[in-house]
């Protein structure tokens, strides 16, 4: 198979109902406090893992975690999974810092993320 590989998952996003609750579950789980923290999202860096709480569903919509899998050319990733059967969802978009992300379903309807830092 040809295309360009992935870094592998980094980057979790979970949809929460209630921010600060969620904040403090995953805090202690974690063992550290948010590097981000915002009414809009919380973020935790530990072990090379990006964990985020998006509350509600977010821009992204997300009904369930999301895992983003980090790759260093995003619109060329893209290309090739909707080739290979993958519906896109959401199409790159910059959140910041240059970092783009985007989602597509499978045939089956699961959200895979895909993450390119800027």
């Amino acid at each position: 198979m040809t295309g360009s590989s992935t870094q592998g998952i980094k980057t979790v996003l979970h949809p929460v109902s209630d921010l600060a609750k969620a904040k403090a579950v995953y805090a202690a789980l974690l063992g550290v406090p948010p590097q981000a923290d915002e009414s809009y999202y919380v973020g935790f860096e530990a072990e090379g893992q990006h964990i985020g709480l998006v509350p509600g569903r977010g821009p992204q919509d997300v009904t369930s975690p999301v895992a983003y899998w980090h790759v260093p050319d995003i619109e060329a990733k893209l290309a090739e999974v909707i080739a290979a059967g993958a519906t896109l969802k959401e199409p790159a978009r910059d959140v910041g810092g240059g970092r783009l992300v985007a989602t597509v379903t499978d045939p089956d309807g699961n959200v895979l993320g895909l993450l390119q830092d800027g």
